[in-house]
């Protein structure tokens, strides 16, 4: 798996559950939700996303790195 798609894959799992968490539990988890998609969106002008940051110092490899290996 590449930091691309674990950020996907991140992103989805918390959206998903912070949904049910408001829907079940509290509806102030949506804040959690809107949090995510704010953060994707910016990143997709920036270039700055935490969780990349995070995923790389854990030795998961980008798209890029993982096709220079090929």
């Amino acid at each position: 798996m590449t930091v691309e798609r674990s950020i996907t894959a991140m992103a989805g799992f918390f959206v998903t559950v912070t949904v049910l968490l408001s829907i079940y539990h509290n509806p102030n988890w949506l804040w959690f939700t809107g949090f995510v998609g704010v953060n994707l969106f910016q990143s997709s002008f920036t270039g700055f996303c935490p969780a990349a940051m995070i995923f790389k110092k854990l030795g998961i490899k980008t798209e890029a790195e993982k096709a220079r290996e090929q």
